[in-house]
């Protein structure tokens, strides 16, 4: 029987319009109320090092007051896991950073630094918090991130949504559908998100073996058009239709 798709939105891009002003509008608390009263299963945020949208208070304010539960992106640097272990978000999912990027471009190598995530994840899961590896769809990533005992690897699907406007996707959602039935058979979790949106996610949401989609940009900047909740509505019913 094929599982509904669980859907987390990450609202980093509303804290970056509320730091355009240095002001607490629009306030993140208000939009975590309102995810919960739309067909969401988990809020997502990411913070950087360089703290450009949410901020340490943010993520403390969102546990704190448990609106849904929390998804903590985040580097694999000793300030994020210390900030991780006193927050205890229900997930938490570690993925590369760089200063000068605008976003997160591709996934985390983990086969490169297998001893040191192996340390790191294990102190983070210690405190309960389940961790997912933000990786490319590779198999060899896959081994890489069960070898160092992570619940999940959410697969990055940024190439794909990029080379779908070219309309020259098939071979990137192969990799994807082979990488989702590949985390079945060995028992991890998989999960996808980045760059998706009303067009693209259709075909990421068939593949059964997919857990679930975490998506920011798209809704928040679709919701200056549409609103929050009917932008979440009619995302939920893409996926929805797409998995059933």
């Amino acid at each position: 029987m094929k599982k509904k798709i669980r859907l987390g939105v990450n609202i980093d891009h509303v804290a970056t319009l509320r730091n355009a002003r240095n002001e607490n509008f629009p306030n993140l608390s208000d939009v975590a109320i309102l995810l919960t009263k739309c067909e969401v299963d988990l809020i997502t945020v990411h913070l950087r090092e360089d703290r450009r949208h949410i901020l340490d208070k943010d993520v403390f304010d969102l546990k704190r007051k448990n609106f849904l539960p929390l998804n903590l992106e985040m580097a694999s640097t000793h300030e994020m896991r210390e900030i991780c272990i006193k927050v205890s978000p229900e997930f938490c999912c570690i993925v590369p950073e760089k200063r000068e990027e605008l976003t997160t471009e591709g996934g985390l190598n983990v086969r490169k630094q297998v001893k040191y995530l192996k340390e790191y994840v294990e102190n983070i899961k210690h405190n309960g918090t389940k961790v997912s590896l933000f990786i490319d769809p590779e198999i060899d990533q896959i081994d890489a991130a069960i070898e160092v005992g992570a619940d999940a690897v959410e697969l990055h699907t940024g190439k794909y949504s990029l080379l779908f406007e070219k309309g020259s996707y098939t071979n990137e959602l192969k990799r994807i559908q082979e990488s989702a039935e590949y985390c079945a058979k060995n028992k991890i979790v998989c999960n996808a998100g980045h760059g998706l949106n009303f067009k693209n996610v259709s075909n990421i949401s068939k593949i059964e073996n997919i857990s679930e989609l975490n998506v920011g940009h798209f809704i928040v900047a679709q919701s200056l058009f549409n609103g929050l909740k009917e932008t979440i509505s009619k995302f939920r019913e893409i996926i929805n239709e797409s998995r059933f």
